[in-house]
């Protein structure tokens, strides 16, 4: 299983939304804002391995203060968004991080077991501690039919089971067979503010599966790589 943190937005708007209660905002100073974080920040929203020094330091007293203020005035945060690509996280833990959707504004997209079709499959965590009845009557040498009649009517052999004749290649059909242990691929985009909720419930001192466990630290520890603010520290802080 892997995680992507492929970009994150809006970190300028953020730094600019600090100015604007108080009336400290002018159009000149989001200007000013805006063309340093450009030369800080790459497109993904990480630091630039040629950022000069001094813009370097700037930037990191604005960040310094937006994360004070915005671990209790949690909208600042809202404005920063992380797009995040996870790669072969088992079906029931993909159900697991699907429970946060909300948290998501509903921007997941997984793969389908209605559109998509999965062998004897499973993500990493399960490989070495399960083993399909298929595949264990394989291993010592039991024949499995092809095909068994019950009441009169035909089942054809697929993966996990049997499915009545005329629906073998139905892909509605096929998906009542497949295990929650088959990898699940998926991307979703999330707030910085809504992010913190969700490691609060999934992080590794939790209840969750261990794999979701592992999805979550990893992301978290991606976060902090290109951003030393964007911490666990902050994540359990930030009122949500």
């Amino acid at each position: 299983m892997l995680t992507h943190l492929n970009e994150i937005n809006g970190i300028p708007d953020a730094i600019i939304s600090m100015y604007m209660s108080k009336r400290t905002w002018t159009r000149q100073l989001e200007e000013d804002i805006r063309g340093l974080c450009h030369d800080v920040l790459d497109y993904s929203g990480r630091i630039r391995l040629n950022a000069e020094k001094q813009k370097l330091e700037i930037f990191s007293r604005w960040m310094d203060t937006l994360i004070k203020w915005g671990r209790k005035h949690n909208t600042m945060l809202r404005f920063i968004d992380l797009s995040i690509t996870v790669e072969g996280l088992h079906r029931a833990g993909q159900d697991d991080w699907d429970a946060h959707a909300k948290r998501f504004d509903n921007r997941i997209i997984r793969t389908s077991t209605r559109l998509a079709k999965f062998k004897y499959e499973m993500s990493e965590w399960y490989q070495d501690k399960i083993l399909p009845t298929d595949l264990a009557l394989r291993e010592v040498g039991i024949a499995i039919p092809p095909e068994v009649f019950i009441d009169g009517q035909k089942y054809i052999k697929a993966v996990n089971g049997y499915i009545k004749e005329g629906f073998q290649e139905n892909l509605d059909a096929k998906r009542g067979l497949y295990m929650l242990c088959i990898p699940s691929n998926f991307i979703f985009k999330i707030n910085l503010t809504e992010w913190a909720h969700v490691y609060k419930e999934r992080q590794e001192s939790g209840h969750s599966n261990p794999e979701v466990k592992q999805c979550c630290e990893s992301i978290a520890s991606q976060l902090e790589s290109c951003h030393q603010q964007f911490n666990r520290g902050l994540f359990l802080e930030i009122l949500n």
